[in-house]
């Protein structure tokens, strides 16, 4: 039985991918500040109409809810299908439910 030796360079490519995360996780948060803010610019413009504003405050919330949890649920690396079955399956649940909701309410 032989212990597997770690050299240098591994210990360097392990580092450079650490690196490589934080930066996406920063950039990613940077991102999510700037939707948020784009979201109340959005909402406390006058000279936005109000039927563009509900549209665009449902879009910007469905990007920043993909991307949170692409990135920071890190549901894009190896090993997370389950995990991602499992939420796309929440979410298939809760559009029937609030369209079912939506049925009993108005017809």
């Amino acid at each position: 039985m032989t212990a597997k030796r770690h050299t240098v360079d591994d210990s360097i490519k392990q580092g450079e991918a650490v690196r490589k995360e934080y930066r996406q996780l920063y950039v990613s948060f940077i991102l999510m500040l700037v939707l948020t803010a784009l979201a109340f610019v959005a909402v406390a413009s006058e000279k936005i109409p109000a039927g563009f504003v509900v549209p665009f405050l449902l879009f910007l919330a469905l990007v920043q809810f993909l991307l949170q949890l692409i990135i920071f649920m890190h549901l894009n690396e190896k090993g997370t299908e389950y995990e991602t079955l499992l939420v796309f399956c929440g979410f298939f649940v809760a559009i029937l439910t609030v369209a079912s909701l939506l049925y009993l309410i108005w017809w």
